[in-house]
């Protein structure tokens, strides 16, 4: 495994526990609103941490950490992720992937394996405007529509994500978003963020006000979802 950064403590990463964020490099994505550009575009320019040495830090703050979160870039994409996870395991620490769903059937594989405790799923956006949100000129949406459904029928805790950009979404789309995912168990909403990292500069966020909005359009399909990171 290629790792190009790590937080070496986090409280936000994996809920309710105490946990260090990997970031690989590399996304089959191209969504212009993506803060990592560095991972998605130049991954091979990123600093490398290798893996004996994460191996080693977790071998150390054993008792002192509980989860291992694994996100990019795309984790999915790494073709060493099924051992690393094990070797994670050995240690006898809880694992949450972070994945755009865009491969089911590694997504599918781990769950069988029961490699994952908790899974981060990112829904663009709703199918029709998948494309868009997503930066590529044709999106297969039946690989996402089958990682939505292995989630739902999953037995892990797991969570649909959505990053509210100006100009890609509207309240509306959340109409739809809402329909899609219809019986899932958790549903989050956030606001896009500008940064100097973001691959294309010029999107916006939303007024609190419209992001309620956003999300009582989802109310009647998904009841439980919510705003996150809006203290």
């Amino acid at each position: 495994m290629r790792f190009c950064g790590i937080n070496k403590t986090t409280l936000l990463d994996y809920p309710g526990h105490v946990a260090a964020t990997l970031f690989t490099g590399g996304c089959n994505m191209r969504c212009p609103f993506c803060q990592n550009s560095g991972l998605v575009l130049e991954p091979q320019s990123q600093p490398e941490i290798r893996e004996q040495d994460i191996l080693a830090f977790l071998q150390k703050r054993r008792g002192i950490l509980e989860g291992v979160c694994i996100t990019g870039g795309e984790p999915t994409l790494q073709p060493d992720l099924e051992g690393f996870i094990r070797r994670v395991k050995e240690l006898n620490y809880l694992v949450k992937l972070d994945t755009n769903g865009y491969r089911p059937q590694v997504l599918r594989y781990l769950l069988e394996e029961e490699l994952l405790d908790y899974v981060a799923m990112d829904v663009k956006a709703s199918r029709e405007h998948y494309s868009l949100a997503c930066g590529l000129p044709e999106v297969k949406i039946e690989l996402i529509e089958q990682s939505v459904e292995l989630l739902k029928n999953c037995r892990i805790p797991y969570e649909f994500r959505t990053t509210a950009v100006k100009g890609i979404h509207t309240a509306e789309e959340f109409t739809a978003i809402g329909e899609w995912l219809q019986g899932c168990k958790a549903f989050y909403l956030q606001n896009y963020r500008d940064s100097e990292q973001v691959i294309e500069r010029g999107f916006a966020g939303f007024e609190r006000g419209q992001l309620e909005d956003m999300i009582r359009a989802m109310a009647e399909h998904v009841p439980q979802a919510a705003l996150r990171g809006m203290d």
